[in-house]
């Protein structure tokens, strides 16, 4: 049984879209056939939200953290034709996988017909068939961080050593190759100190060396490796303390800094590998990043010990200009609701805007739907920190 359930012919509800909310809650050990009677499910809760419709895309899956050293990481489903979002499916999906899903889920991308989960302290990258969220196999990789692609293979940034602060910290990070085929790694490349978001453009894979674990004697260097040799060209520097990066459509490379959380405050660059320079600097915190055509959408909740305080942000940007568009792309004043933007993912049909809530880190986040205009549409609960998005 898959959890891609797809029911075209259910009558939509009559009630108001932010509204409809039905819950249907397993216990831990029993099985549930409840709201849905041709589904069999373990312990996971069914939540209708938005309203149902037909899509060229089908869904999404969205991925929580849960705090390190809880084993709390979970998986959620959105399916747009029944408007049915599914909490915690691992579980139901894999009963017979020990410890479930892991301890820190940090990444997930979605790569031909699999799904790809990076999850950290439990040192592996699971693979899931993308319908089903049935386990395909896992890949160990010790203090795994973020999974890019190209061609037949993955890319995914490792710490490399434990998990540990010390300004002292000896063990580069790498970045492993893996043949999505047969789910084996066919090499690595050592990087910077703590690498964490990876980027693919016009050959050359984008490593973003945080130093994290260092602090505080932060990284500031942007690793390239020429994908066809697989070894290491001259780093870029960039900025302290690097964590997401992305390339646009011209190839040019958006990083962003989560600085020193004191006098350094976190930015954003525009990085030009034509050039060779930075191009574009915003003032500006990012949590979490998205690109929809040539628009950036940005999140962040970027603490500042000096104020004790988050410093919120939900901007866009274009790439092609290097301006900024907007400082919050929500437009009806429900920004407010948000207490710690998390992540943030664009539907490329509907231009719908996701984003995530981690709320308190320890207990379960929101997800927020707004229209493509920015207008609040409907929320749900998550798991703890949910942090990322992938539609199918």
């Amino acid at each position: 049984m898959g959890f891609l359930s797809i029911n075209r012919n259910r009558r939509h509800s009559p009630l108001p879209s932010c509204t409809r909310i039905l819950i249907c809650a397993a216990t831990l050990t029993g099985v549930l056939a409840g709201c849905r009677e041709d589904q069999v499910v373990f312990r996971e809760e069914q939540i209708e939200v938005g309203e149902e419709r037909l899509d060229e895309i089908a869904g999404f899956y969205l991925l929580n953290e849960g705090n390190m050293g809880s084993n709390k990481a979970s998986l959620d489903q959105y399916i747009y034709a029944d408007a049915l979002y599914r909490r915690d499916i691992y579980a139901t999906a894999n009963p017979n996988v020990a410890l479930e899903l892991g301890d820190v889920a940090n990444d997930m991308k979605i790569y031909g017909d699999k799904l790809w989960i990076v999850v950290n302290a439990s040192n592996k990258v699971e693979v899931l068939d993308k319908y089903t969220a049935r386990r395909i196999g896992q890949i160990d990789i010790p203090n795994c961080r973020f999974i890019t692609f190209d061609g037949p293979n993955a890319y995914v940034s490792s710490y490399a050593g434990p998990i540990e602060i010390d300004e002292d910290y000896k063990q580069r990070g790498f970045v492993a190759r893996i043949d999505t085929a047969s789910l084996s790694i066919t090499g690595r490349v050592t990087v910077g100190y703590q690498p964490d978001g990876v980027a693919v453009a016009d050959g050359k894979l984008y490593a973003a060396n945080s130093g994290g674990y260092r602090v505080p004697n932060y990284e500031n260097t942007l690793s390239v490796i020429d994908l066809k040799s697989f070894e290491a060209e001259e780093p870029v520097p960039i900025a302290i303390n690097l964590s997401r990066v992305l390339a646009d459509r011209e190839g040019k490379i958006w990083v962003a800094s989560r600085g020193d959380y004191y006098e350094v405050p976190s930015r954003l660059y525009c990085y030009d590998p034509e050039q060779n320079r930075v191009v574009k600097t915003f003032d500006l915190p990012v949590s979490a990043m998205w690109l929809d055509g040539d628009s950036l959408y940005t999140v962040a909740a970027s603490f500042d010990y000096m104020t004790g305080e988050n410093r919120r942000s939900f901007a866009v940007f274009d790439t092609r200009t290097l301006t900024q568009l907007t400082d919050c792309f929500i437009t009806d004043g429900t920004e407010n609701r948000i207490e710690v933007p998390y992540g943030v993912a664009v539907n490329p049909v509907s231009g719908e805007i996701l984003v995530c809530d981690a709320r308190t880190y320890v207990n379960p986040g929101r997800l927020y739907c707004y229209d493509h205009e920015g207008r609040f549409l409907w929320e749900v609960r998550t798991g703890d920190i949910p942090c990322c998005i992938s539609f199918f």
